[in-house]
C-alpha cells in the first residue's frame, strides 16, 4: 500500500512523510478524527532494545516535529513515548506501545480527565497487591513553554504501597527515560536527588544523560575510607568512590542496566533505614534546568 511500510510484526504502519501530514490534518483540523482510533505510524521489531526503539522513534517524530512544531508537552510511559500537542479544545497524541507508535487526537478535557482517574483510582492498595506502574498514561512529562497551552491542572501522581513497588517504578522510570529522553530532548540531561526521613540530610543522586549514560551516586562523606568499607560498599553494588561519594556508572544502558541501578538505589536506602516509600521524597527534579520536570509514576513525592 503506497505510504505503508511493513517491519517484523508484519502489520502497516504509515511511512515518516504520511505520518507528518496525517499529524498535521490533526493539528489543524481534528474535529473529523475526535474519537477514532489510533492509527500507527511506526512499528517496533519485536523484543527491540530501548536503544533499538530509540532510533526507530527518532525518524517519525522528527518528521512529525518538522511539519507542525515542537510539543506541547514531552513525556512517556513504561509502554513508550507520549507527546502532546495540546490546547483547551483538542489535544494530538503521539504514544508508544509495547508494538507501535501511534498517532490520535483527543478533545483534550475528555483525556485529561480520564488520565486522572488512572492516577487516582487502581493500583496496589497494599503491599500484597500488584502494582501497575507499567499501565499509567504517562511516568514523566516535561513542560518547556512550547507552543500550545499547558494544563491547569496536574495529576498527583500514584504513590507506591511498599519499597517493593517503588523498585519497579525506579526500574521503569529509568527505562523510559533511555528510550525516550534523547528522541525528545537531545543530549539534555535529566535527574533528581533521593532522601529519605530515616537518613536526614544524606542526598543519592540519579540522572540520566545519552552522552553520559545513567549514574546513581550516594554521600557517603560521614563514612570511613577504609578497606572494610570499600568492600561493603562494592559488596551493595557500588563501583567507585569519589570525594566520598560512591558512583555506579552504566554508559550505555539498557533493560538489565535499568533494573541494576533501581535495585542498588533501594538496596542503598534499605541499608540505611529506609522502611517505606512515604518516608522517601524525590528533590531536584530538572532537565537541564529548563522548563517543569514531573515524576508522577516514579511512586513518591517531588
Amino acid at each position: 500500500m503506497e505510504g505503508m511500510e511493513t517491519t517484523g510484526t508484519n502489520l502497516p504502519a504509515l511511512d515518516h512523510g504520511r505520518a507528518a501530514e496525517f499529524a498535521l490534518m490533526l493539528h489543524d483540523a481534528p474535529e473529523a478524527h475526535l474519537g477514532r482510533a489510533p492509527v500507527p505510524v511506526l512499528a517496533y521489531e519485536p523484543r527491540a532494545s530501548l536503544r533499538e526503539r530509540r532510533d526507530a522513534f527518532h525518524g517519525v517524530y522528527g518528521a512529525i516535529v518538522a511539519h507542525i512544531g515542537e510539543p506541547t508537552i514531552y513525556g512517556g510511559s513504561a509502554s513508550g513515548p507520549n507527546v502532546r500537542w495540546r490546547d483547551a479544545r483538542r489535544t494530538v497524541l503521539l504514544h508508544g506501545t509495547a508494538h507501535w507508535a501511534l498517532l490520535s487526537v483527543h478533545g483534550t478535557d475528555e483525556l485529561e480527565r480520564a488520565e486522572h482517574r488512572s492516577f487516582a483510582w487502581g493500583g496496589g492498595w497494599s503491599a500484597v497487591e500488584p502494582h501497575d506502574f507499567d499501565l499509567l498514561p504517562y511516568l514523566w512529562q516535561l513542560d518547556r513553554g512550547g507552543p500550545g497551552e499547558r494544563p491547569v491542572e496536574r495529576t498527583g501522581g500514584r504513590m507506591a504501597s511498599c519499597l517493593e513497588h517503588f523498585e519497579s517504578a525506579l526500574e521503569l522510570m529509568l527505562a523510559a527515560w533511555v528510550e525516550q529522553l534523547p528522541v525528545q530532548v537531545g543530549r539534555d540531561w535529566a535527574g533528581f536527588c533521593l532522601t529519605s526521613a530515616a537518613d536526614r540530610g544524606r542526598q543519592l543522586q540519579v540522572s540520566y544523560a545519552l552522552g553520559d549514560g545513567l549514574h546513581v551516586s550516594v554521600d557517603d562523606r560521614d563514612g570511613e575510607d577504609s578497606p572494610e568499607r570499600a568492600r561493603m560498599m562494592h559488596s551493595r553494588g557500588w563501583h567507585s568512590r569519589d570525594r566520598g561519594w560512591w558512583q555506579a556508572e552504566f554508559p550505555e544502558p539498557e533493560r538489565a542496566e535499568t533494573t541494576e541501578a533501581a535495585r542498588l538505589a533501594l538496596a542503598e536506602l534499605r541499608a540505611r533505614g529506609t522502611r517505606e516509600p512515604k518516608e522517601l521524597r524525590a528533590r531536584d527534579v530538572s532537565c537541564k534546568d529548563r522548563g517543569e520536570l514531573l515524576l508522577p509514576g516514579l511512586g513518591i513525592r517531588h
